[in-house]
């Protein structure tokens, strides 16, 4: 499959994650839920394992393999997870278009590639826009305090741009499999800590539709999404790969608009646009030409 088309399709699946997760920590604990959905792609990785042992590790893989489990899924499930508590989930899709410009400078730092004058103006216009849709933003039933609920995402944002900086590390060598059952593994342990200190479910009288809700985000969001763009990224620059979740608010905006009856304001809509000016701006940017490791032969896949 084309990596475009993977990372279209990868969009697609987180745009509904914010839906299923806000409807499931209406119900049930946001560790809870985190924890029970890693651990839904822990056992699913487990019955593939044939699948997900394929890698071919290398010394200092483990810095990597730490700094992605560690940014993603864990502090970023738990920052993602707390905000769409305070926010509404098409406030949260839009702090999403950030990302791009956070891989650049990271990649700028880590990956020593160049930051334009375009990166660093549409990143100071996309932080402007989404500063203004956290200051326009009332409370509401689905927002009851957007200004924490934003910052928690954006602080999720970064995670994921971690995230995206390690999976370029690792992804020729690693099968998408692989990376997500090291995933679900770091996440059930990591949100296994906080269990004690949750507020458990009623085991004998569970709620059928945030039940599913929590099996989707474990199955296919994680297992579809991130295996996409996991194999994605091995055949694509971070940038390009990034570039592709200013798609995520849209999918999070038609998602909302259709499942949860949400509406924002003409000065939302204004702040929004400024976010989307700052990612076009900084799309004006052309990454130097490199060359790209091979990837997994495709038995190894």
């Amino acid at each position: 499959m084309p990596a475009g088309l993977c990372l279209l399709f990868a969009t697609l699946l987180w745009g509904s994650s914010f839906i299923a997760l806000k409807y499931a920590i209406a119900v049930y604990d946001p560790n809870v839920v985190i924890f029970f959905r890693m651990l839904t792609t822990l056992l699913l990785c487990s019955l593939l394992y044939r699948y997900s042992l394929r890698f071919s590790y290398q010394a200092g893989d483990w810095r990597y393999l730490l700094a992605m489990s560690l940014a993603e899924p864990c502090l970023y499930f738990m920052f993602e997870g707390h905000a769409l508590e305070y926010t509404s989930a098409s406030q949260a899709g839009v702090i999403v278009a950030c990302l791009p410009l956070i891989v650049a400078t990271l990649a700028y730092f880590i990956l020593k590639e160049r930051l334009s004058k375009s990166i660093v103006a549409g990143f100071v216009l996309c932080i402007s826009g989404s500063i203004g849709l956290t200051l326009l933003s009332p409370s509401s039933e689905q927002a009851p305090n957007p200004l924490l609920g934003n910052t928690l995402e954006f602080l999720a944002m970064v995670c994921a741009a971690f995230y995206t900086i390690s999976v370029k590390r690792l992804a020729t060598r690693y099968s998408p499999l692989a990376l997500i059952g090291m995933q679900g593994l770091s996440g059930s342990i990591f949100f296994a800590v906080f269990l004690p200190f949750s507020t458990l479910p009623d085991f004998t009288q569970l709620d059928t539709n945030a039940l599913l809700a929590v099996l989707y985000l474990g199955s296919v969001v994680t297992l579809g999404a991130y295996g996409l763009y996991n194999y994605a990224i091995s055949r694509v620059s971070v940038l390009t790969a990034a570039a592709y979740s200013n798609l995520v608010p849209v999918f999070t905006l038609m998602f909302s608009a259709l499942l949860l009856s949400e509406r924002l304001t003409m000065a939302q809509w204004s702040a929004i646009a400024l976010v989307f000016v700052g990612v076009v701006v900084s799309q004006r940017h052309v990454a130097p030409a490199s060359e790209t490791k091979p990837a997994l032969t495709e038995s190894q896949v």
